[in-house]
């Protein structure tokens, strides 16, 4: 942090800023102080806890003694090498970006392998059931990052005269003059496709082994009785039934995703989280490791909150409790 110039004063005094001086239990209990809204301070100047108002807007309740009880948003602290930048600035720069990328990928994947997987269930063990099935298995064999290299290499330098896409690239570039920003939407093509291989490669299978198992139930054949059409069938009773097992993967890989992007994000440019957590590793940036971690496990958990809502519009029988 303090580079060449680093003296035993200067020393002592980051190591108090930041509490570095206080055992690692204590520097434990001070982190979670800042993480969360309800909060304890210290009215001593000297002390970590004293409340500072330049760190954060905190809306005071009440005081026993000489510690004081507030409410406030939760503190990620500042970054160490960003000059003093807060980690919560930091996350909001980049996550948007890799919120994205995450949704176009996951986007592609639903809607490619849902139709790939219905299509691959009505041509069992045809050419283009055993086509599908091979393209699903390369798709969750190859690893994210080799995907990237070659996605980045094939069409953003070998095709480039006829994709126009990059090689790298981000949401957000500086113009010609370098002035102002302006979005790049071809950027993301080729970041949303190779994060979205591996997920559309797993909803294929799944989509493709569930409408199996539900086009052998009781109420399909009964459909099928009454002289509706294969597509009646499957739009108004095989898809809802067989999108379960399906909707459970897509919250597990969307949450992951956010984690997951930092390879694809990091060979492509993609200034997104992924790409900072790589940056942050490099410098040891530890306020910005553990708050990008804090927020992609919030999220993850929101994430599949969400999907036990989406249960009971699925299934009925699921009750929330």
């Amino acid at each position: 942090m303090l580079g060449q110039n680093e003296n035993s004063e200067q020393l002592a005094l980051v190591k108090k800023k930041y509490g570095f001086d206080k055992s690692t239990s204590t520097q434990f209990l001070y982190y979670l102080n800042d993480l969360s809204p309800v909060s304890f301070h210290s009215k001593n100047l000297n002390d970590y806890t004293f409340l500072d108002e330049e760190k954060y807007t905190a809306v005071k309740l009440f005081s026993i003694g000489n510690t004081t009880t507030v409410l406030k948003y939760s503190y990620l602290r500042e970054s160490f090498t960003k000059q003093g930048k807060k980690v919560s600035e930091v996350l909001k720069e980049t996550l948007p970006n890799t919120f994205v990328l995450a949704v176009s990928a996951i986007t592609i994947a639903i809607i490619l392998g849902i139709l790939l997987g219905i299509i691959s269930a009505l041509y069992k063990d045809k050419w283009l059931d055993k086509a599908i099935q091979i393209f699903s298995t390369f798709g969750m064999s190859i690893p994210s990052f080799f995907s990237a290299i070659l996605f980045a290499w094939f069409f953003g330098y070998v095709l480039h005269k006829y994709t126009n896409l990059e090689m790298t690239g981000s949401l957000f570039e500086l113009d010609d003059f370098g002035e102002s920003m302006h979005i790049k939407w071809k950027n993301l093509i080729l970041p949303a496709v190779v994060l979205g291989i591996r997920p559309l490669a797993v909803v294929i299978q799944l989509m493709r082994n569930s409408l199996l198992e539900v086009f052998n139930q009781d109420y399909i054949r009964t459909a099928r009785a009454k002289g509706l059409s294969e597509f009646q069938i499957i739009k108004k009773h095989a898809i809802k039934n067989a999108l379960n097992p399906v909707v459970t993967a897509i919250s597990g890989w969307f949450a992951s995703m956010l984690a997951g992007a930092v390879f694809v994000e990091y060979i492509f440019g993609w200034n997104g989280l992924g790409k900072e957590i790589v940056n942050a590793l490099n410098t040891l940036d530890l306020p910005v490791i553990m708050g990008s971690v804090l927020i992609i496990a919030v999220l993850f958990i929101i994430i599949n909150i969400f999907v036990d809502i989406i249960y009971v519009w699925l299934d009925p029988k699921v009750k929330l409790e």
